[in-house]
């Protein structure tokens, strides 16, 4: 039996209930898979740790799609309560990684899964994709009012491959629903020097204080980044001023 399908989160979704807040799970996303396997295994009890090395060994010998869905697919619905919920996205991510899933199975998997399984995905990409082929699954992301999707999104693979436009609109996403900007990979690099970005967060910051409204203390830290001089000879694609707003 396949697993229904869920359509992409619209911009209306909010399966958290909470904003995202620094620290929260965005870990997976920039450590190294080994690492996070050792550290994974060493707070797993007896039982979680003998599923999930299970886990990954069958992603590890069955990687690609073995009829209408994969088992590793049916693993990672199973995390979390295999895991526990502090464990569950390190334990998605690296049944991921050795499942050697590449961009078309992320975002099969993205758009079929629960936000639980699209953050794990999102985590994920960093450590598989490198290129830009799943940029749209980040796009997705950015559109949702679930905060912990649009921190994951602004993790290392958003900051490498958002263009400068809609990288800097979800930095005011952040602003918006209350995201960390330390959740914000590469904040500093792609902030500083910006000069179209900190007129987007001026003008904010008056609409804000217009309507009597106190402005975020991560603004005025942002506006300060955008202050600072543009590292000498920095160009191409990842740097944020290609593009205007």
């Amino acid at each position: 039996m396949t697993r229904p399908y869920a359509a992409p989160a619209g911009p209306d979704a909010d399966t958290t209930g909470r904003p995202a807040a620094s620290g929260d799970g965005t870990t997976p996303a920039v450590t190294p898979p080994a690492d996070q396997r050792r550290h994974l295994a060493s707070r797993l009890d007896g039982a979680a740790r003998a599923w999930f090395d299970q886990a990954v060994d069958e992603a590890t010998t069955h990687p690609g799609t073995h009829g209408p869905i994969s088992v590793w697919e049916l693993r990672l619905a199973e995390a979390g309560r295999r895991c526990g919920p502090e464990h569950a996205d390190a334990a998605r991510v690296l049944i991921l990684h050795a499942a050697r899933a590449d961009a078309e199975a992320l975002t099969r998997v993205y758009h079929q899964g629960t936000a639980d399984e699209r953050r794990a995905v999102l985590h994920a990409l960093p450590h598989l994709v490198p290129g830009p082929e799943a940029l749209p699954i980040v796009e997705d992301a950015l559109r949702t009012n679930d905060t912990r999707l649009v921190a994951a999104a602004l993790g290392p693979y958003g900051a490498r491959h958002l263009d400068a436009h809609a990288w800097r609109h979800a930095v005011l996403k952040c602003l918006f629903t209350g995201v960390a900007v330390d959740l914000v990979a590469d904040l500093a690099r792609r902030a500083r020097g910006d000069a179209e970005l900190a007129r987007m967060l001026g003008d904010h910051a008056a609409e804000r204080t217009a309507a009597g409204r106190t402005v975020p203390e991560d603004l005025h830290r942002v506006l300060a980044l955008t202050e600072a001089a543009p590292a000498q000879g920095a160009a191409g694609p990842d740097v944020p001023h290609g593009k205007e707003s």
